[in-house]
């Protein structure tokens, strides 16, 4: 694989990058690259999850040394599953299960426990020089990155240093690059800045879309970009709006049938993101529609932009688009849901889907 091959493998369905000009200076060098994605062990996985873990496998057969951190300490900090750390460990085998089964290349990933980082002595130090760099202000700003506001801080101050965790693992684990939803990007930003100061690497920022609940949602006006993205996006603690991987196939369909998709509109429609950012992400993929003949008969679309030029312009009804979706989705998560038949997994499941929170 070149160079050029390397760098779409890389950039291809990302929404930002951070930037592509170091990316390519970095692939140019020959060097074997360290990339990673911290995650929040929390619950049950929705479909939106479906965005990062494909990016995974995309930059790890693009030859890339990649880490995924099971950000335990970071869930209890931020009262995911209530804060218990056991409850939080069994989500975090649970998401292992879910990754293997999409077809994510576990064997050649990096599982890295936070709990293992917590504890050596030099990343609470590392932490602190963080926090030595990082204004008050900018910490509190930082805080959507866990999906929470700034007034959250005046209640709990354990929140304050989340932001300061997240920078302080890029720069622990020594890594070029760093994977994360739209969502994320103020605390990339701000890694780079603090690592600049302080002789350490920057690390490529890598943004994946965030995607919309199935209700839908509408700009916000003067909003920053991942502040749109959190505002709306796919939540398990809003499970109706979200469809999740081991869903049964006739609530997949019930789901999408009931999503927001008005007709001739792509943007924050939630059943094209969907084709969009997770089947057409699919090597190969093609929609089928199976529709009446006196509604134009079966269509097949081999590319989303012929997808959603058809749709904009009218000639694909949203019905259509629905039910050929959830057929596709169906279909697509058949491998989670033989995962979730293990007994195994079961109890892991029973265990977290009672206590999940945002």
């Amino acid at each position: 694989m070149d160079l050029e091959e390397r760098t779409q493998l890389i950039t291809r369905n990302l929404i930002e990058v951070i930037t592509e000009g170091e990316l390519k200076e970095k692939l140019a060098s020959g060097a074997r690259l360290k990339g990673y994605i911290g995650y929040e062990p929390s619950g049950l996985a929705h479909i939106g999850h479906l965005i990062w873990m494909f990016k995974v496998r995309d930059l790890v057969n693009a030859g890339i040394d990649f880490y995924v951190l099971e950000a335990t300490w970071h869930a209890m900090i931020n009262d995911k599953l209530g804060g218990d750390i056991n409850l939080i460990r069994k989500a975090a085998q649970l998401m292992r299960e879910i990754m293997a089964s999409v077809g994510v290349p576990v064997e050649s990933v990096h599982f890295v426990d936070a709990e293992s980082m917590a504890s050596d002595k030099d990343y609470w130090a590392l932490i602190i020089k963080v926090m030595k760099m990082t204004t008050l202000a900018r910490m509190k700003r930082a805080l959507t990155i866990m999906g929470r506001n700034m007034d959250e801080a005046e209640l709990d101050s354990s929140k304050l240093i989340y932001p300061a965790m997240q920078v302080s693992d890029i720069i622990y684990m020594d890594l070029d690059i760093a994977l994360g939803g739209l969502d994320q990007r103020k605390a990339h930003v701000l890694q780079r800045e603090v690592a600049e100061r302080m002789g350490k690497k920057k690390a490529i920022a890598l943004h994946t879309p965030i995607l919309t609940g199935l209700e839908g949602g509408k700009r916000m006006e003067g909003a920053e970009a991942d502040e749109q993205a959190s505002a709306f996006k796919m939540s398990k603690s809003r499970a109706s709006t979200a469809i999740f991987v081991t869903d049964s196939a006739e609530e997949v369909r019930t789901k999408i049938r009931a999503a927001y998709c008005p007709p001739r509109q792509a943007e924050m429609n939630p059943v094209l993101e969907i084709n969009k950012y997770i089947l057409f992400a699919t090597p190969g993929f093609v929609l089928h529609v199976d529709r009446p003949a006196r509604y134009g008969g079966p269509v097949d679309f081999y590319s989303y932009k012929e997808l959603e030029r058809a749709y904009v312009e009218g000639k694909l009804h949203p019905a259509d688009l629905k039910e050929a979706t959830a057929e596709a989705l169906i279909k697509l998560l058949e491998g989670p849901r033989r995962v979730a038949e293990r007994p195994d997994v079961r109890e892991l499941i029973k265990a977290v889907e009672g206590n999940m929170s945002r």
